[in-house]
């Protein structure tokens, strides 16, 4: 009896993920049923007819490639930025003080005026990787400050009474204590960094890329392409948020 409840539990774990995608597909078929306008909210069908027909362009691999590579560049960026800042304002009060304002200004302000003066001072082509490095900076910044300060006070006192040398601290107190802070944050921040990368595509349409391919559908009126180009904004996002979760958990970010 037991074993039959395990069983019809790992089944019903498995069945899950595509009883929920089935259900949401005929909610959207339904919808579109219901509104009869394709150019309004195309169906399932066209939508997968649309992404068939971009796989099968040379074009579409380029676009995505091209994203990646400038959201990817951006992420980096924006991660040894954000560590150094990080480690910078843990060591010195005065400096924390004097950069807070900066990283509050940097939350408080929307991307979309970030993207508009980057367009401004720079080529179309960079703004991207400017714009996801921007989103990255004080996420990484603010979780490696905590994660520095994390560290129970007893412990490092312990550590400073058997004159424990401090790359040893390092190694064996401050590592471990950020590691966690590090991975919450750079998974975080992969996750903006990709809207907010497709965001200042599809404002600054730089040739080739998945912004300006959702830019061209709607200047069209291609509603399928739209929602394919959307629907591979997701897929991408999706699997690197799943590529990196696998990285981190491999070199012990995370549990």
């Amino acid at each position: 009896m037991k074993t039959d409840l395990i069983r019809n539990n790992t089944v019903m774990k498995h069945l899950k993920t595509p009883l929920v995608l089935l259900f949401w597909l005929a909610v959207w078929y339904g919808v579109s049923e219901i509104m009869g306008m394709e150019i309004l909210f195309p169906s399932p069908y066209s939508v997968l007819n649309a992404f068939g027909q971009l796989a099968t362009e040379k074009e579409f691999y380029i676009s995505c490639f091209n994203s990646l590579y400038k959201v990817v560049l951006g992420w980096l960026a924006g991660l040894l930025a954000g560590v150094i800042l990080g480690i910078i304002t843990s060591l010195s009060g005065i400096i924390k003080a004097l950069s807070e304002p900066v990283l509050h200004l940097i939350k408080a302000t929307p991307v979309a005026s970030f993207i508009v003066l980057a367009l401004v001072l720079m080529s179309s082509k960079k703004v991207p990787v400017f714009t996801c490095a921007l989103i990255t900076v004080p996420i990484v910044w603010a979780n490696i400050s905590e994660g520095i300060s994390s560290p129970d006070k007893k412990l490092l006192e312990m550590a400073s009474f058997f004159r424990m040398s401090k790359k040893r601290m390092l190694k064996d107190i401050y590592i471990p204590a950020v590691l966690p802070y590090f991975s919450a944050a750079a998974k975080t921040a992969m996750g903006l960094s990709w809207k907010a990368g497709i965001a200042a595509e599809v404002i600054c349409t730089p040739s080739e890329t998945i912004g300006a391919g959702i830019q061209n559908a709607k200047v069209y009126l291609e509603t399928p392409s739209l929602f394919a180009w959307t629907l591979t904004v997701i897929v991408l996002s999706v699997a690197l948020e799943k590529l990196l979760g696998i990285l981190l958990k491999k070199h012990g970010g995370v549990k």
